[in-house]
């Protein structure tokens, strides 16, 4: 296995300028801002926050309003601030406490756990090797793997410490998957679908996987020359996360990278791919990045809800197809999604046609 340098470690080494891999390209500087001051702009457009708390109200009309909330804002945004989310706020403390626990022990102790992408060993604990869009480096180091079902994940591959990070991290999931399926069931209702319906597109409780990555974001040199993570969209069919409260998120919407704000003890959830395609484009997979800074690490728990790899074929619901508002998708695996990500320079068209 090659040795990877560890962004960590490079970050550590007392370096006031970044190795030229970590520069963005000319174009990407123009738009890369400081983060703080970022954060704390009031006008234009900002994430909307959606309150959970009547999802699954007895009454139909404070339920049907929550829905509809949750509709305007997977039609718009495609990300939104989640409050009332029914995860207790205690939890989500373990969970980051355990993830930052993890991260604060010596990069030799954490390398035990390194993964091995050549091998097609993606568990573990990773930096991101150049093979993305431009050949670059991202600011970032990570943690990942497999979370949920339980009998399909492998413990040992989890970290032993810090003693809680197991139990915490599987407690968690377990939370996540009920939240999942109560957001399936609004997004459905919100397309005009039986309740059920596509939550059994993506694979149901036995097939959905539901897979951790924990991104550990140094603090940076040269924050106005690097990301954290690289214009993207997740290919998943909803991603949830938690942070440290140190901003760094930016989506793409309406032609301008806007900075998400801090909302304390809210969980982020993005709509992937997976629900843009069975949805034909009506519900939005929105571009985002992640900005470093040179005075807070960052930290985020992303936790992707994701369809079985081969078993099915993802391509727009038939209701969601007419004469007017033809297929925008062809049909591919999930597995063949990523790979024409990867290597179909998706990531340039999506840029550009998203700044269109």
């Amino acid at each position: 296995m090659v040795a990877v340098e560890r962004v960590e470690s490079l970050a550590k080494s007392g370096i006031i300028s970044i190795p030229k891999e970590y520069i963005r390209p000319k174009e990407e500087l123009e738009s890369i801002n400081d983060v703080f001051l970022e954060e704390k702009k009031e006008d234009g457009p900002q994430v909307p926050t959606i309150d959970l708390q009547n999802i699954e109200s007895e009454d139909p009309k404070i339920r049907e309003s929550c829905i509809e909330e949750l509709k305007k804002a997977s039609l718009d945004w495609g990300v939104m601030h989640l409050i009332n989310h029914g995860i207790p706020v205690e939890l989500m403390e373990r969970v980051k406490k355990a993830g930052e626990e993890f991260f604060s022990l010596p990069v030799e102790e954490k390398e035990k756990y390194a993964n091995d992408q050549a091998t097609g060993k993606i568990q573990g604990y990773g930096s991101k090797l150049a093979n993305n869009a431009c050949g670059q480096l991202e600011w970032e180091d990570y943690f990942f793997h497999l979370a949920y079902p339980e009998d399909k994940r492998d413990l040992s591959l989890w970290p032993k410490t810090p003693s809680d990070y197991i139990e915490a991290t599987s407690e968690y999931a377990k939370c996540l998957r009920l939240l999942a399926t109560k957001v399936f069931k609004a997004l459905s209702i919100g397309l005009g679908l039986e309740p059920d319906r596509l939550e059994k597109e993506v694979g149901g409780l036995e097939e959905l996987l539901l897979q951790m990555k924990i991104n550990y974001y140094p603090k940076c040199p040269q924050p106005e020359l690097a990301l954290g993570v690289e214009a993207h969209t997740d290919v998943s069919a909803l991603t949830f996360i938690l942070h440290n409260m140190v901003p760094g998120l930016q989506l793409f919407y309406e032609g301008k990278w806007v900075i998400a704000k801090c909302v304390p003890d809210s969980i982020g959830m993005h709509i992937g791919d997976t629900l843009e395609i069975l949805s034909n484009g009506k519900y939005k997979s929105i571009l985002h990045r992640g900005l470093v800074n040179k005075e807070k690490v960052r930290v985020s728990w992303a936790v992707f809800c994701e369809p079985p790899k081969d078993k099915i074929v993802l391509k727009p619901l038939p209701e969601m197809v007419s004469a007017e508002c033809p297929a925008k998708f062809p049909p591919r695996t999930f597995a063949q999604h990523i790979e024409h990500k990867l290597f179909g320079n998706e990531q340039e068209e999506l840029v550009s046609e998203k700044k269109d």
